[in-house]
C-alpha cells in the first residue's frame, strides 16, 4: 500500500476529564479509605463527598491521553483528539483548555447525563498523587462520534487503556482501530492501570496476538499484570516478540524500549524537587511519540520522553508548564 502524507501526527482517543488536585495528608486517605497511590473509579456520589472533602484545588483539564497529546502539541506536532464530553461547565473547560493547544476536537457533546468526568486528585507531601476518578460522559462514547478520515489521516492512533473498561467507547476503539488499519497507520495503545488489565486482559492479549497494536506503552507493574509474570525481565521477554515497539517505564531507574527486537534503555531525567507524579507516563508517552514521528534514534526518543516526564513532575498538573521545545534544545540539542 502506498502510505500517504498523514494531517496528524497522532489522533488519540481518550477519557476527557477535568483533573481536580489538592493536597492532601496521609489521615485524609485514611479517613476517606483511599488506596495511597492508586487510582480507583468512583460513582457521582464519591466524587460529589471527596469534592466537598477536599481543600483548596486546582482544576486543570487532563485524561491520560489528551496529556500526552498535550506534551506533544508543546513539541510542535500536529494532533487530534477524540473524547465525549456534557454540555456542562467543566465539558466546556475541557473542549476550550484543549483546542487552546492547537489540538483538533470535533466530537460532538452529549446533551444526556452523566455530567463531565472529573478526576479528584489528593498529592500528599511525598508526592505521590491519590486519583479517584469519575468517568460521567466520557464512558458513553459512541462509535457514531468518530471521524474516519480524521483517524485515517493520522501516522498513529493512540489508544487509552482506561477507555477499554466501558462498554461503548471499547467498541468505538475497536472500530478505530479498524479505520487505522485499512488505511495502513500505526496503532499505539498505553495499558493505564492494572485494574483495567486485570480485567481485560483477554483483550488486550487478543489485539497483541492478532498484531493489532503497534507501539505497547506499559510500566513496569503493568507489564507484570499483562504477562502474569512477576519479574520484569520475564515480562518483556514475553511480549516485546509479538509487537514491532514495547516502551516500560520503570520510573525512577528510567525506561526501556524494544523495537523491532532490539532493546534500547535510558536513565530517568534529574528532577530538582518531585512536586506531583500525576500524568508522569503520559507525558513520557509524548516524547517518545515525538520523537517516534520524527524518526529520530529510539534512545533519543527515550531521553525526550524521560525530560517530558521529568518537567511534568516538577509541579502540579499533568500538562507542561515550562516550553518543552526549549528544554529539549537545552539538554538534547
Amino acid at each position: 500500500m502506498t502510505q500517504t502524507p498523514a494531517k496528524y501526527d497522532v489522533i488519540a482517543i481518550g477519557n476527557a476529564i477535568v483533573d481536580v488536585i489538592a493536597r492532601a495528608d496521609d489521615a485524609f486517605l485514611a479517613t476517606h479509605a483511599l488506596t495511597k497511590g492508586a487510582m480507583q473509579l468512583v460513582d457521582a456520589d464519591m466524587a460529589e463527598l471527596l469534592y466537598d472533602a477536599m481543600g483548596a484545588a486546582v482544576e486543570i483539564s487532563g485524561g491520560s491521553a489528551a496529556n500526552t497529546l498535550a506534551g506533544m502539541a508543546a513539541l510542535g506536532k500536529s494532533c487530534a483528539f477524540i473524547g465525549q464530553v456534557r454540555d456542562d461547565q467543566l465539558g466546556d473547560v475541557f473542549a476550550h483548555d484543549i483546542r487552546a493547544l492547537g489540538i483538533a476536537f470535533d466530537t460532538p457533546v452529549r446533551t444526556e447525563e452523566p455530567p463531565t468526568a472529573r478526576c479528584l486528585i489528593m498529592v500528599t507531601p511525598d508526592a505521590q498523587r491519590t486519583m479517584n476518578t469519575f468517568l460521567g460522559a466520557s464512558q458513553f462514547l459512541p462509535a457514531q462520534a468518530l471521524d474516519k478520515a480524521s483517524i485515517q489521516d493520522a501516522q498513529i492512533l493512540y489508544l487509552e487503556g482506561y477507555l477499554w473498561d466501558p462498554e461503548e467507547p471499547r467498541a468505538a476503539m475497536r472500530t478505530a482501530i479498524g479505520y487505522a488499519k485499512e488505511a495502513g497507520r500505526k496503532v499505539a495503545f498505553t495499558l493505564s492501570a492494572d485494574f483495567v488489565i486485570s480485567r481485560h486482559r483477554d483483550d488486550f492479549m487478543a489485539l497483541i496476538d492478532e498484531g493489532l497494536i503497534d507501539i505497547l506503552f506499559s510500566n513496569e507493574d503493568e507489564i507484570g499484570t499483562l504477562t502474569e509474570l512477576p519479574d520484569f525481565e520475564a515480562a518483556v521477554a514475553a511480549i516485546a516478540p509479538k509487537v514491532p515497539v514495547l516502551v516500560c517505564t520503570r520510573s525512577e531507574k528510567g525506561a526501556i524500549a524494544i523495537v523491532d527486537g532490539v532493546r534500547s534503555e535510558t536513565a530517568a531525567a534529574p528532577v530538582a524537587q518531585i512536586v506531583d507524579t500525576t500524568g508522569a507516563g503520559d507525558l513520557f508517552a509524548a516524547g517518545f511519540l515525538t520523537g517516534y514521528v520524527e524518526g529520530i534514534s529510539v534512545e533519543d526518543s527515550l531521553k525526550l520522553g524521560a525530560l517530558a516526564a521529568a518537567e511534568v513532575i516538577s509541579h502540579y498538573g499533568a500538562r507542561p508548564e515550562a516550553d518543552l521545545k526549549i528544554l529539549r534544545a537545552q539538554n538534547l540539542g
